[in-house]
């Protein structure tokens, strides 16, 4: 589906990436984005494809814009998953219901579901929502109201949330942002929400210098935690960068490369700025027909600093730990 050059492109950065690591597990060198091409203005970018090969991606913005392609290379815009936004949402977003952020869309049980978060920026008066269709085609959405909440008195923030299956079949939903870190909490599948018999909300990573949107991709007998590090949303400033880490269990601990615990601030590199690329992050981790994906958005210095979509191959080293190329 991508091009030659990428593909040629993508085995060289591959070799760099498991020749050249620091004894901290920290890559010398990153791959550019693929090729991509179009509506590609997103940012905090959720990539799903329908049985039919269609692929939707869902972003940050007003009513949640969302981008389409039949290759995974030209996107054009498509409308918006939720055109009126949410009326719930308004107490959160400063008055505005359509104002919805990080959304997140993975497809169960014969439903695409549609997490999203309602906040303002760098308060964590913040809430988490959830939509359902049974095409995933955006203004098919319907919604079903607040998930979790988080308030001025918390010591955590409910947004940029992700849903994860584990490997015996339950469903878990992470988030957070800042404050004491990211968060799990254990979904029931018949409602999207918490489940009754079990109100443990887990801390899985925590670092100063901030840490936001998590993301857990299981692969090899391995939870892989996924977290966009540093400051975003500053354009060329941006200092973005995606972290790794793993675990044998979806609530943790986790650790990175070297044994750290990402509860004490660790965490791998898999992608950070190079070149024109600024502050790669917002990202999630997809099982494609033909690879594994990181989505990704990026600052391009070339564009005054505005917000791009990328999408990378994503392989397994020897030992187990993710690389993009």
């Amino acid at each position: 589906m991508r091009t030659t050059r990428l593909r040629r492109a993508g085995l060289a950065v591959a070799a760099a990436v498991a020749a050249f690591t620091t004894m901290t597990g920290t890559a010398l060198a990153y791959p550019d984005p693929g090729t991509v091409t179009g509506a590609t203005g997103v940012h905090d970018p959720s990539l799903t494809r329908t049985s039919a090969g269609r692929y939707y991606v869902f972003s940050t913005g007003a009513g949640l814009p969302v981008t389409t392609s039949t290759d995974r290379t030209a996107f054009s815009s498509a409308g918006k998953a939720l055109p009126s936004g949410a009326s719930w949402a308004a107490a959160y977003t400063g008055g505005d219901p359509a104002a919805l952020w990080a959304p997140d869309v993975s497809y169960h049980g014969g439903k695409y579901l549609l997490y999203y978060a309602a906040s303002t920026f760098g308060s964590n008066t913040s809430a988490i929502g959830l939509a359902a269709s049974t095409s995933g085609a955006p203004g098919t959405y319907t919604d079903y109201g607040k998930v979790y909440s988080s308030s001025s008195s918390s010591d955590y923030n409910a947004i940029d949330p992700n849903l994860t299956v584990d490997a015996s079949g339950k469903w878990w939903l992470a988030f957070g942002s800042w404050w004491t870190g990211i968060k799990l909490i254990q979904i029931d599948p018949s409602t999207g929400k918490q489940v009754s018999s079990n109100t443990t909300r887990y801390s899985l990573a925590s670092a100063s210098g901030g840490i936001e949107g998590s993301n857990i991709f299981y692969h090899g007998g391995y939870y892989y935690l996924f977290t966009s590090r540093g400051l975003c949303c500053r354009g060329v400033n941006s200092t973005y960068w995606i972290a790794v880490g793993r675990s044998t269990s979806i609530t943790g601990p986790y650790s990175d490369r070297n044994g750290t615990s990402l509860m004490s601030g660790g965490g791998t590199a898999v992608l950070a700025s190079h070149g024109s690329y600024i502050g790669p992050g917002g990202q999630m981790v997809y099982h494609d027909a033909d690879h594994d994906l990181l989505v990704y958005h990026y600052y391009d210095a070339n564009a005054n600093g505005a917000s791009k979509l990328g999408i990378n191959y994503l392989g397994f080293d020897s030992a187990g730990w993710p690389y993009a190329y």
